[in-house]
């Protein structure tokens, strides 16, 4: 039906099979002269195609469908035909009409998505060869971004090489390609180059022109130069059409996600990530967090310093609780008892949560150390016991279920299940309904009734409340701490004891995102300089 492109690794047609389906044939310039052992060409084609095959065996909505491949009669070209994606490419989606970057929360839907597809290919043992913004769709029937193009996938490495010095897309390549040389870290690389692209409108080292001193100048900067500021190119391509307020909102970009993109942007493949599935697993947990359940930093910390004195007229009465627990405890023969123990380390802990006091660095730097350790044992003799439930293997399915819409961006999909879930009240769908109405929630029964499903989840004991609840409790005056991590429309009440206190909870029932804050507290207040 015609070429639809045409480079230094192939052309692509669009194509017509019988009935109405519509494809992508990409056609390899690489000749193949004998469908034997004695071709080279013809043993490396068929040793890779074996691999891609793999690749299709489990579905998965962000990796194109491989519907074919051969040997055409004109030529002996090898081809691979492929699903034929509706949508633009990332590459287009950053030209107009369309803004010159991405929003934050569409970048981190890409940023899903793409390590996604990654994940799924090199768990099988695949490389796609090519990984840029133009080989990545937006399906415009399904929402998702797609991975296409495996031409260069089914090339032997000395064809790739040959087609990178002819042709290739260097400014997505990682340094050690301009030796030859293709790995899963490398497609890291490549993963960091386009995120970076799509928050900045730029990538950090771009082709002025074909030349070959344009290339040679873009080469030596992946070889040897760092990436400039993500930030700083940020600022210089906001679009002119957004407002001042998602303009300062729109360069709250995530820490973590800054630092992933430097670190797959490392110069030696050994410090990126190994591959897609530890990229997607990193991309995964802190998306969740971000999402709603907890971003914790130094300005966080700085917060609750200065907080001091709030917290200060609380700590009498939290204290007296924790002495009652502590007499409450039973002798273990050494005149001290176990549970005395550890609450005498919860307390110490919780004193630097509430009051930001100095006193507690007084104490030996192998106190200190062990703090942490000395904490996590506190479940081993107090009950902090969490609701039991045990949903029916349809509300397991049906759970599953929303939580995969999450995972690929589908978050209204994911809603309605937790809704209708939530109503039958179980804890894990009250909680997830619960907060994902309170995200970006834009008028007050919805912040009334998410919170309420939050409250009723914590009712349960259900530990990722705590964590939400405790959350908004502790930053309930802090709007601008909120907002960054997507609660816009809602008032929350501010209650610095009780959230730590949910906070504290979770961590010691083994929540690894409350223990994250734990952890930052730990090396905030162990630094002799803090002072009150």
């Amino acid at each position: 039906m015609g070429a639809m492109k045409s480079g230094g690794q192939g052309s692509v047609y669009k194509g017509k099979r019988i009935g109405e389906i519509i494809s992508a044939i990409k056609i390899i310039p690489t000749p193949i002269y004998s469908e034997s052992k004695d071709d080279k060409n013809f043993l490396s084609f068929q040793n890779e195609v074996e691999k891609l095959k793999k690749v299709n065996e489990d579905a998965n909505p962000n990796v194109v469908t491989i519907l074919n491949h051969g040997i055409t009669e004109s030529g002996n070209f090898p081809f691979i035909e492929m699903e034929y994606i509706e949508g633009p490419d990332l590459a287009e989606l950053l030209r107009p009409p369309h803004d010159p970057i991405f929003t934050i929360e569409e970048s981190l839907k890409v940023a899903r998505h793409l390590s996604n597809a990654l994940a799924h290919c090199h768990i099988v043992e695949v490389k796609h060869g090519d990984l840029k913004s133009n080989n990545v769709k937006f399906n415009t029937h399904t929402g998702n971004y797609i991975l296409l193009d495996f031409g260069l996938s089914v090339m032997s490495d000395e064809q790739r090489r040959t087609s990178f010095r002819q042709a290739g897309a260097i400014e997505f390549m990682a340094p050690e390609q301009h030796k030859g040389q293709l790995s899963f870290e490398s497609e890291v690389y490549s993963f960091g180059i386009i995120l970076f692209e799509l928050l900045c409108g730029t990538v950090p080292f771009a082709l002025t022109d074909n030349g070959e001193a344009a290339r040679n100048t873009v080469m030596v900067g992946h070889l040897d130069s760092l990436p400039p500021n993500l930030l700083s190119l940020r600022q210089q391509h906001l679009p002119e059409r957004w407002t001042q307020l998602i303009k300062e909102q729109e360069m709250q970009v995530p820490q973590w996600l800054i630092s992933m993109i430097y670190k797959c942007l490392e110069k030696q493949p050994a410090n990126r990530f190994s591959n897609g599935m530890e990229l997607h697993e990193h991309i995964t947990r802190n998306s969740m967090i971000a999402a709603g359940n907890i971003a914790w930093g130094a300005d966080r910390i700085a917060k609750l310093e200065k907080e001091n004195e709030d917290w200060r007229k609380e700590k009498e009465s939290l204290l007296k609780e924790l002495e009652q627990a502590t007499a409450a405890g039973k002798d273990t023969g050494d005149g001290v008892t176990t549970t005395k123990k550890s609450l005498v380390n919860w307390k110490n802990l919780l004193l630097l949560v509430l009051t930001g006091t100095v006193a507690w660095l007084a104490v030996s730097n192998a106190k200190q150390q062990n703090l942490l350790a000395d904490v996590r044992t506190v479940k081993d003799s107090v009950a902090i016991t969490p609701g039991v439930y045990s949903p029916s293997e349809e509300e397991t399915f049906q759970l599953k279920k929303a939580a995969s819409f999450m995972m690929n961006g589908r978050m209204e999909d994911a809603r309605s299940i937790y809704k209708t879930l939530a109503l039958q009240e179980i804890p894990e769908a009250m909680h997830e309904y619960g907060n994902l109405t309170l995200l970006n929630a834009n008028d007050k029964k919805n912040c009334a009734e998410g919170f309420n499903y939050l409250e009723k989840s914590l009712a349960r004991g259900y530990t990722p409340a705590k964590r939400i609840v405790g959350m908004l409790y502790a930053f309930g005056g802090d709007t601008t701490a909120l907002k960054q991590l997507g609660y816009y429309g809602c008032d929350f009440q501010y209650d610095i004891p009780r959230g730590a206190k949910l906070l504290m909870e979770a961590a010691l029932e083994g929540d690894i995102a409350a223990a994250k804050l734990v952890d930052e507290l730990q090396g905030k207040f162990s630094n002799p300089a803090v002072t009150r």
